[in-house]
This record gives structure tokens, C-alpha cells and sequence, in this order.
């Protein structure tokens, strides 16, 4: 079995969002021929509030390396564990890499410097590598415009470069998340019978999912509406997006109008749970104009991972708001789906989370947004699929036609893709 060094410097029992991407992998590569071994930076080096529920989520069989890192300094300057573990990391793997047959390394980002590993361990020991983009490097910035940001992104376009030329594999939740930086920097040979491709291979897919996650039951689990039988929660889990503010306020803005024309009912109760630390406007300002502060509650703290599954399985109605962009994909929504209770969702009408609702016949609660739409069209669609909601309780989903949505099927994918590069390379 050939060995892929998977390098991400967060794993259980970190909690966040990134982890899941190589966790899921590790759990499913050895079926298509790959023997995963994770490296990683010890959980003693996070900031972040550890979940040991989080372990109870990797496959028995994986093999994981730790490293140590540098410590968040007081006052605090850096705290980006890609930077402080980047040396730590580079050491150990060339000691992996010494003392192993790796016949691939494999870097998901962010955090988006730890990329640089990949092309110096190739200088050094000739092992082929690939990048996975979780989230663009070189981002649009437009709603987050201040000096840290601006920094951020001049250095991105000088370190992408260096880090994605030599790499034989770009790989992505998305073809549009990494898309741009095939534009910039592989060229684009058009001999190829005339459909053309990139000198680079490259490969996307979800994040997936596990069902077994969803087996998990921490003990002592409580909810805010526990004890109060006469509440429908309708939960929301996970980051508040930028491009999504204005699908929540127009979305409050109808639920005001519903409610003064009494075409709302009133034992729904309203939960964003782990929305995170933005800035701006936020869903409670939101709620407060639009005069419904009395049934939304917003908290901002993360929630562990094992938790948002079970009390999206609680809710009486799971919600996933996307983004005005079209690339956004939303693992959130097989989080959703999985839950087993109807999904009420919005998101632009191309975007990967709209075709795998419909594929799954789990779209009749769907708003689908379009670009020049205005507010008031917005808003029908949404008053139509709040309507449908409150007066229809049947819910009845193609669970089989997620499968090719899976963790499972990612991992395949991945496989094939790092197959093909390293022929490539041979």
C-alpha cells in the first residue's frame, strides 16, 4: 500500500471547521490504496478549546504524528499555528519522510502557509505533493477591508506562487475555489483535441461526510429548549458569512411581516448557534430591526462538532442561509440533510449545495437566489417556502442519492487524482 503524508496542523480534538477536510480523508483512503499518515501539531500548542468527543470521529487504524510548535506570545502577535508550527512540521517530516517510503504528501489550507512545506520538502527529498483549497488564498476582501486584510493579501500573491509551481496536484472543495490559481499560474494547453486542460492536474469534491458521525451521542446533552415542549426550534449552525447578511435581513424582515398579519406561528423560536466573531451588523441586530429579537438567539461561541449534529437531529427544522456567491458549497448542508429533518435553505441557484438538494429531492423548503434580484423578489420566494414549511410536515428525502456526496467518494476521487499526478511525474 503506497503512503500519503497528510499535513494539517489541526486535528482532534480541534474543533474547527478545517479539520474535518483531512479527517475524513484519512478515514476513507485506505479502501482505494493509500495508507494515510497524518502529521499534525500537538493539541497543547492550540488556542482553541479542545473537544475530546472529536477523537471518538478517526478511524481506529490512523496513524498520526504530532509536532511541537512556538506558543502564542502575550501580548499576542502571531496566532496562526501554520506559522508557528511551520518549522516543527518541516522538521518532522523529513524525518518521516527519512525513515519512510512516502510516495505523496497531501496539504489541505488554510492555514494557507503551511502550503509553503509542500515545495520545500519537494527541493529537498523529490516527493510529490499536492494543495487542497478549503478556502481561497487570495480572496475577495471587499467586505473585510481593513489593514490586516490588505497585508494578508499582498502576501498571498507573492507566497501562492512559490508554493503551487512545483506542485503536481491542485485539488479543492470546488473547481472555483482553486480555479484562479490555475489561471495564474499553470498554462493552458489547447492540443488536447480542442477541449484543452491545464498542465497540472487537478481534482474537486466535498468535503463529504460520514454517517457514523452521526451515530455519536455525547452523554449529558442539553438544549436551550429543552423542558419547553411547546417550542419548534428551527437551528442554524455554524459561521455567519459576510455575503450572507442579506438573506438574513430580509429573511427577519418577512418572518415581521408574517408575523403582523398573523400568518406566523408563534411557537417557532429561532437558534444560530456558533455564528462566530464578525464584525458589523449581525443576526441580532438584524432580529432587534426587524422587531423579532423575542424569538431569535444568536450565540457567537463555537459549539462542539458532535453537539451542532445532535441538536440539528433535535430541531424541528434545520436551516443552512449560503452566500450570494456561487461558489460557495456549504458542507453544512449534508449536516443538514443528515439530520433527518426538513432543511429550510437558501442559496444562489448555481451553486453545488442547490444541485445536491434537488438531486435529492430534499429541496421543496429551497430558496434559490439569483444575481439582480431584488429585495422584494427575495422576499416572495422566501414568505412561499416559510409558507410551505409551517402548513406542509412531509419530508421525505432520497438519502441514496447522497452517496456520491461522500466522504467515500471524495477519498476515491483523491485517489485517482494522486494515481494519475504521480504517472505524470513518472
Amino acid at each position: 500500500m503506497k503512503n500519503l503524508l497528510i499535513i494539517y496542523p489541526h486535528w482532534p480534538p480541534s474543533n474547527l471547521a478545517g479539520v474535518h477536510r483531512p479527517r475524513l480523508i484519512a478515514n476513507f483512503i485506505r479502501k482505494y490504496g493509500w495508507n494515510p499518515i497524518v502529521l499534525t501539531v500537538s493539541s497543547e500548542y492550540y488556542e482553541e478549546k479542545p473537544d475530546a468527543d472529536m477523537k471518538l470521529l478517526v478511524a481506529e487504524d490512523t496513524e498520526v504524528v504530532y509536532s511541537n510548535a512556538f506558543r502564542v506570545t502575550k501580548p499576542r502577535i502571531i496566532g496562526d499555528i501554520g506559522i508557528r508550527g511551520f518549522f516543527h512540521l518541516y522538521k518532522k517530516a523529513k524525518k518521516i519522510i527519512k525513515d519512510r517510503r512516502i510516495d505523496f504528501i497531501w496539504i489541505p489550507i488554510p492555514s494557507f502557509y503551511v502550503s509553503l512545506l509542500g515545495r520545500l520538502l519537494y527541493e529537498k527529498t523529490q516527493v510529490p505533493y499536492g494543495i487542497d483549497y478549503i478556502d481561497p488564498w487570495i480572496r475577495d476582501i471587499s467586505n473585510q477591508s481593513d489593514w490586516r486584510h490588505k497585508i494578508s493579501i499582498l502576501i498571498a500573491k507573492f507566497l501562492e506562487p512559490v508554493a503551487v509551481r512545483k506542485a503536481s496536484l491542485i485539488t479543492g472543495v470546488s473547481y472555483e475555489y482553486y480555479r484562479p490559481v490555475l489561471e495564474r499560474n499553470f498554462k493552458f494547453n489547447n492540443e488536447d483535441n480542442g477541449k484543452g486542460k491545464y498542465v497540472i492536474y487537478h481534482a474537486s469534491f466535498p468535503y463529504g461526510f460520514d454517517p457514523r458521525d452521526h451515530e455519536v451521542k455525547p452523554d449529558n446533552l442539553s438544549f436551550p429548549w429543552d423542558g419547553k415542549n411547546w417550542i419548534k426550534p428551527w437551528v442554524y449552525a455554524g459561521a455567519f458569512l459576510p455575503n450572507s447578511r442579506i438573506f438574513v435581513k430580509l429573511l427577519f424582515e418577512v418572518i415581521s411581516e408574517m408575523r403582523s398579519k398573523n400568518l406566523w406561528d408563534d411557537n417557532v423560536r429561532f437558534y444560530f448557534m456558533g455564528t462566530g466573531k464578525y464584525r458589523g451588523r449581525g443576526i441580532s441586530d438584524y432580529a432587534r430591526e426587524s422587531g423579532i429579537e423575542d424569538i431569535v438567539y444568536e450565540d457567537r461561541n463555537r459549539f462542539p462538532f458532535l453537539y451542532v449534529l445532535n441538536a440539528l437531529s433535535a430541531s424541528d427544522t434545520a436551516m443552512v442561509i449560503g452566500s450570494t456567491e456561487k461558489h460557495y458549497t456549504a458542507s453544512k448542508v449534508y449536516q443538514a440533510l443528515l439530520s433527518r429533518k426538513p432543511v429550510w435553505a437558501v442559496f444562489h441557484h448555481d451553486s453545488s449545495a442547490v444541485r445536491v438538494m434537488e438531486e435529492c429531492n430534499a429541496d421543496q423548503y429551497l430558496v434559490k437566489y439569483t444575481e439582480n434580484m431584488s429585495d422584494d423578489a427575495i422576499k416572495k420566494r422566501m414568505k412561499e417556502s416559510l409558507l410551505k414549511r409551517l402548513h406542509n410536515s412531509k419530508w421525505q428525502p432520497n438519502f441514496n442519492a447522497l452517496e456520491k456526496y461522500s466522504a467515500g467518494e471524495s477519498a476515491r476521487i483523491l485517489a485517482m487524482a494522486i494515481d494519475n499526478a504521480i504517472r505524470e511525474d513518472e
